[in-house]
């Protein structure tokens, strides 16, 4: 089947694509999306204005939607420090709104493997919280349903999914991006929340950092159909033009 494509795309962890890679022919135009994460970001201004419970909302809506197993899915929701509210405030409020949550729109069973591992993470801070005042967690009780860790580090966290969320403190965006490096390159989505004209700007930032799509926090998981998927063109890899250039 390779050999007779003209394109193969595909879309699983980077070791898969380059497995599937390596198998084609030098003449087949390949597609690959491989492993991406994605985080939010609140500037201290965007709490003006009473718009604190929109904030919690927004960022609840984004760590529930599919449980947080998609590319799109927020692990960090980074918080500048100076506004009204403050990251550790923000984890609290929005650990009780994956609380309400919950209640109506539950995350669902997951397998046994899955809800050990968030068990055992759980228990990494718990400890870390009950030895730092910079470190705090939220949970579920008598489940792992919602989980929600404040950490004053920047340092970007890989989060173990299925509402499990880091909210994380930061002097300014470029604290934020200097704790993501890690992970620059395989950024997805940046999810932001910021004055209305700070917005442009913000976005060159991270446009520049290397994201390759930022939007309002809360629309995370909701792309437009003209979403350009990792940056590139949503249909123009697929295609293969025929440039007519006409006598005159």
């Amino acid at each position: 089947m390779y050999a007779e494509a003209d394109c193969v795309t595909a879309t699983g962890s980077d070791e898969v694509l380059a497995a599937v890679h390596r198998e084609l022919p030098t003449h087949v135009r390949f597609v690959g999306y491989g492993h991406r994460v994605s985080f939010g970001y609140i500037a201290a201004e965007a709490f003006a204005g009473g718009s604190t419970r929109r904030l919690v909302d927004a960022a609840a809506i984004d760590v529930t939607a599919w449980n947080q197993l998609g590319c799109l899915s927020p692990h960090v929701i980074y918080v500048q420090e100076g506004g009204m509210v403050g990251a550790e405030k923000f984890a609290e409020l929005l650990a009780e709104e994956l609380a309400r949550r919950e209640e109506t729109n539950p995350r669902g069973e997951v397998p046994v493997e899955t809800a050990g591992a968030i068990a055992s993470r759980r228990a990494i801070y718990e400890v870390r919280a009950a030895h730092s005042p910079e470190t705090r967690h939220w949970c579920s009780q008598g489940s792992t349903a919602w989980t929600v860790v404040y950490e004053a580090d920047p340092q970007f966290q890989l989060s173990c999914l299925n509402r499990f969320i880091y909210v994380k403190s930061v002097r300014d965006l470029t604290d934020m991006l200097q704790g993501a490096e890690a992970i620059r390159g395989k950024t997805s989505t940046v999810g932001i929340a910021t004055a209305e004209g700070a917005a442009e700007r913000t976005a060159s930032e991270l446009a520049r950092w290397g994201a390759s799509r930022v939007c309002p926090l809360g629309q995370m998981q909701n792309p437009p159909l003209a979403w350009r998927h990792d940056g590139r063109p949503a249909l123009g890899d697929l295609v293969t033009w025929t440039d007519w250039e006409r006598f005159k």
